[in-house]
């Protein structure tokens, strides 16, 4: 395994096929999906030479805490699915590492387990569901558990159709049927393994005081402005906004006190005409100014990805499917490799543009993008009126 379209090749092999689809698919014709990649792939970055580039350092520091790497793990609801012991696994890569691993409502361990796996690398993500009691027991538990970084995810007000998991009957809990049942025996080192460890649930959900359990395709509207106003005002840690494309709402969440906002199109798996996000990244960088923190993800699938959304604005990356992925081919093995790899590349790509410090990526080492460079370049816009 040498990149993520070796991780995805591989664990289409190793994984049913309903699970691989799910990891995978994206909203309706899975058009934003392949936007995402594509539209990185037409960035271009211009090469320097004969710089001093022998040593370069890869650290990053975000929301007051340094990391070796300038990406982490973004959240991802019921990881354990990939591979058993998902979770655990990412959560010592995080350690291992020290980069920051976002734990989903939605997933298939609990808040008090992240915490105890990773330490002051977790953090936790919030959906606001049908049960307001529900998400700020939630938040509580965070709290509780010693979390000093809350994400608050706002594009999910309905979950999208996804048509390869309707076609494919993925539900949860699973109803075996014929096709599935074919599907599990065909992939018998994923199906024992995942028999042996038991089959994963979000675990978060079902110990909610109210007996709520959980729906994948319940309503989560609750994340309005009024949720996110009273969230700001009892969370005194980090408060990070995710979902975002629209530089009108970045200038308004700015101006709701959140501390960071985190530009992403859920990986196309919500709105399928949703720009690519990395288009929207110069668009909000300009909106909220060059020194407030923006996280990234969506489409991101190397080193050099890394680098290019550092130069469109972001200051810290995310990772998600491809972590999956290498779960999925190699478990603990193939997610250590992967994350070598794209550390590997994001070096290698320093050295090629001339820097030997991440922190000193920036629009300059932008060629044929000139669209981008003007819109980063462009006066800062101050208020949601200008």
């Amino acid at each position: 395994m040498f990149c993520t379209e070796d991780a995805v090749r591989i664990a289409g092999q190793r994984q049913p096929k309903v699970i691989f689809d799910f990891i995978e698919g994206a909203s309706g014709r899975e058009v934003a999906a392949t936007r995402n990649q594509s539209r990185f792939d037409e960035i271009t970055l211009q090469q320097r030479v004969m710089e001093n580039v022998d040593r370069r350092n890869l650290s990053k520091t975000f929301l007051g805490q340094k990391y070796n790497l300038p990406f982490g793990i973004a959240p991802m609801g019921m990881c354990n699915l990939a591979w058993p012991d998902t979770d655990s696994a990412l959560a010592q890569a995080a350690t291992n590492y020290n980069i920051p691993i976002c734990l989903s409502s939605a997933a298939s361990s609990t808040i008090k387990e992240m915490r105890d796996w990773a330490g002051e690398n977790a953090w936790f993500q919030l959906y606001v569901g049908g049960s307001m009691e529900l998400s700020l027991e939630l938040v509580e538990r965070a709290r509780t558990e010693g979390y000093k970084t809350l994400v608050l995810t706002v594009d999910v007000p309905q979950v999208s159709r996804r048509l390869r998991d309707l076609r494919n009957g993925f539900t949860m809990p699973f109803r075996l049927g014929p096709r599935l049942l074919w599907d599990f025996a065909t992939h018998p080192r994923w199906s024992l393994t995942s028999i042996w460890h038991g089959a994963p649930s979000p675990k978060n959900f079902k110990l909610g005081k109210n007996g709520t359990h959980f729906d994948r395709n319940a309503s989560r509207a609750g994340a309005n402005w009024n949720f996110l106003e009273k969230l700001r005002a009892s969370w005194t840690g980090n408060l990070v906004i995710k979902g975002v494309t629209s530089a009108r709402d970045a200038i308004r969440i700015k101006q709701a006190g959140a501390d960071a906002i985190y530009v992403s199109n859920h990986g196309g798996r919500q709105l399928d005409s949703a720009p690519a996000a990395i288009d929207a990244l110069p668009k909000i960088r300009n909106a909220v100014g060059a020194d407030y923190p923006l996280l990234f993800d969506s489409g991101v699938r190397n080193g050099e990805d890394i680098v290019k959304a550092l130069a469109m604005g972001a200051d810290f990356v995310m990772i998600g499917r491809p972590m999956l992925f290498a779960m999925g081919a190699d478990g603990a093995k193939g997610l250590n490799s992967l994350i070598k790899i794209f550390a590997e590349d994001t070096s290698l790509t320093l050295a090629q543009t001339g820097l030997n410090d991440i922190t000193a990526v920036s629009p300059d080492i932008l060629s044929n993008n000139t669209s981008a460079v003007e819109q980063l370049q462009q006066p800062l816009l101050k208020t949601a009126t200008s």
